[in-house]
């Protein structure tokens, strides 16, 4: 199934939960977590997967893209550039991108390592990758696994990656690694902290990472 006919229906409901006591706290501890490894956007930044736009609004991000018609409708309400594309075939030229945010998108890509090689042909020399990521290892992941297993309309098209798989995938794509930090502490089952929890580096109790990567120059590659 293409994952228009999976999120077009749901578009306004998906968008309704951040407004949710528990939507609230979970992204604002994953907003705090993408900021504490990449304090500010700077120049022009792409959100590939930008769905409704909550989290390219949140860091200042000007221009998303995403498979999803009615997620683009949404995302436009809150001043995003919006263009309809997919991951692995980004509609930009090379290198005219500063950075790039991949933030809960790397689960629904069907070809991730492709996804990763196209952020980084779009990106600039010296360009950045800011990923936001559920870990298939942590609690969350897990939770929404069980949810896979059962048929769950959005995340039986979900594939989860381990910590160490997204570093691997990305780093192999031709990036270094700057910054990793760590959130949601709490389970899918437990109350939320007041103020959410961030640590640096790559804690394996936490359900959300920021992962903050620089493009390296390669032999062979743009």
């Amino acid at each position: 199934m293409r994952l228009t006919q999976v999120f077009d229906p749901i578009a306004d409901a998906y968008d309704r939960w951040y407004d949710t006591a528990d939507g609230q706290a979970i992204f604002h501890a994953e907003s705090a977590c993408l900021r504490s490894v990449c304090p500010r956007c700077e120049g022009r930044w792409l959100e590939v997967g930008v769905g409704t736009g909550r989290f390219a609004s949140m860091l200042g991000i000007a221009e998303g893209v995403d498979p999803s018609p009615r997620m683009l409708a949404i995302a436009a309400g809150r001043g995003i550039q919006t263009c309809v594309g997919c991951a692995e075939e980004l509609p930009f030229g090379d290198g005219v991108f500063d950075g790039v945010l991949l933030s809960l998108t790397l689960c629904f890509v069907a070809g991730p390592g492709q996804a990763i090689g196209e952020c980084r042909r779009v990106l600039c020399p010296d360009g950045t990758l800011l990923v936001g990521a559920i870990p298939a290892d942590g609690p969350w992941g897990r939770h929404y696994e069980g949810k896979k297993a059962a048929g769950h309309s959005v995340y039986a098209h979900a594939r989860f990656l381990t910590a160490h798989e997204i570093g691997v995938l990305v780093e192999e794509a031709g990036f270094k690694r700057l910054a990793a930090a760590s959130t949601l502490f709490w389970g899918p089952d437990g109350p939320p902290e007041v103020e959410p929890r961030v640590e640096a580096g790559i804690i394996p109790e936490a359900g959300f990472l920021g992962l903050f990567f620089r493009k390296a120059a390669a032999a062979g590659r743009r």
